[in-house]
């Protein structure tokens, strides 16, 4: 008998007919002599819903309470949907209970609509799997040291599946979905792609950061804190598939490098549309010009991803770098306004048509020229690189968004990855 944290996403859950599904696979697998924790997020559709309400009745700038509120009012959905899976389990015939963040506790900080989990008490929900109990807990949720509620953020279901999987040392976390795994690269741009049986968790971290939409990245940060071995499977499948069959199905994420995965010199390609760049010209070339550029951007919360600097002529360089595309009007304002007259750069210049792409793979550590391969099949197709980034396990190129689909391909096609 092992103990398994099952999570279940919002499409999963999207219906009670499909509650309904996930209710008899839940069952099977207690039926199988398991221990079972189930975490479900809220209706698919439903914190949307939930949020533009709050919209409409919105007093203008949001501020600390207004915040408080938003997770009292988001934290609702996946209250629903746990109570629903319970009354479905306990319909299959099934001891079944369901339990708000709160109520496990999972302690959090109080940072509303993005908290951190600090900690887990796992004697309530433990008794309760002695008792023979399916325990069923909300995702996304938690409470802080005030008793307020809090939420985690967007995807913050993965996390709390992963924390509580970590909490209670479960055998695994199978986290369902609506695909059957990790493919090599999205299979709507490259039909050839394959999904992929393992994968280290460094290549699924670099993977959800470069734009890979499978997995959240606090969940991958999370498992690869605590060794927390993750599975990626479909919700679509038959309920009644074996047992022995589903436990082997889809992608396993785990701290275990072995022999065959070293042979990957490249395991996926990954990337993303919604990326923007901002450049700062004839700037200063002294010590501590990147904190007086990026300091004023960090402190407005946005996030900076590749950055160049180049080799200045007459004490002048040029600075740049990207962002998400959403904070691309925002960055710029601010480095127009406050930056620019500071430390009398010429201009800022931007870019909001570009994409990142990205290779990963562990192999890459042991292996010489891959980047040069990398470069050469992306010049083959006349597509030219604005930046690079690079890291031990991946390297990502900057582009013009128009070329993403083809270089995506023709990556996949140089690295062999259509080829088991």
């Amino acid at each position: 008998m092992a103990l398994y944290v099952h999570k279940y996403g919002g499409t999963s859950m999207g219906s009670t007919e499909r509650i309904r599904n996930v209710a008899k696979r839940v069952a099977k697998w207690a039926r199988a002599g398991h221990q079972m924790v189930v975490v479900p997020s809220a209706m698919s559709g439903e914190t949307n819903r939930l949020l533009g309400l709050a919209k409409e009745l919105s007093p203008g700038k949001a501020s600390d309470a207004y915040h408080r509120e938003l997770d009292q009012l988001a934290a609702t959905g996946e209250q629903a949907s746990s109570a629903l899976l319970a009354i479905a389990l306990q319909g299959e015939g099934m001891q079944a209970v369901s339990y708000t963040g709160w109520q496990v506790p999972v302690r959090t900080d109080n940072s509303y609509t993005k908290a951190r989990i600090e900690s887990i008490d796992d004697q309530r929900v433990r008794a309760d799997l002695d008792a023979g109990k399916v325990v069923i807990i909300t995702g996304f949720q938690g409470i802080d040291a005030q008793g307020h509620i809090t939420t985690l953020g967007r995807g913050g279901s993965d996390t709390s599946a992963v924390a509580i999987a970590a909490a209670l040392k479960a055998h695994e976390c199978l986290i369902y979905t609506d695909v059957d795994g990790v493919y090599t690269t999205d299979p709507r741009v490259v039909p050839e792609a394959r999904r992929q049986a393992t994968l280290s968790f460094e290549e699924m971290l670099e993977m959800a950061s470069l734009g890979s939409k499978v997995l959240q990245i606090r969940s991958v940060e999370f498992a690869g804190k605590y060794k927390v071995p993750l599975r990626v499977l479909s919700s679509f499948t038959s309920w009644d598939v074996d047992i022995d069959e589903e436990a082997r199905s889809g992608t396993l994420i785990t701290f275990e490098e072995d022999e065959q995965m070293e042979k990957a010199i490249v395991s996926g390609i990954a990337f993303s549309r919604d990326e923007a760049k901002i450049s700062v010209l004839g700037v200063p070339d002294t010590p501590g010009i990147a904190y007086q550029i990026l300091g004023p951007v960090a402190a407005a919360n946005i996030d900076v991803d590749v950055i160049i600097q180049n080799v200045g002529k007459e004490g002048k360089t040029d600075f740049s770098f990207t962002v998400n595309r959403n904070d691309y009007q925002r960055a710029t304002e601010l480095l127009k306004s406050k930056v620019l007259p500071q430390l009398g750069a010429q201009e800022v210049i931007g870019d909001d048509k570009i994409a990142k792409v990205s290779i990963v793979g562990i192999g890459m550590r042991s292996h010489v020229g891959v980047a040069s391969q990398m470069f050469h099949a992306l010049s083959e197709e006349g597509i030219n690189i604005k930046m690079i980034s690079t890291s031990e396990i991946k390297t990502s190129v900057v582009i013009d968004d128009k070329y993403v689909e083809l270089a995506v391909r023709c990556l996949h096609k140089a690295f062999n990855l259509d080829k088991a």
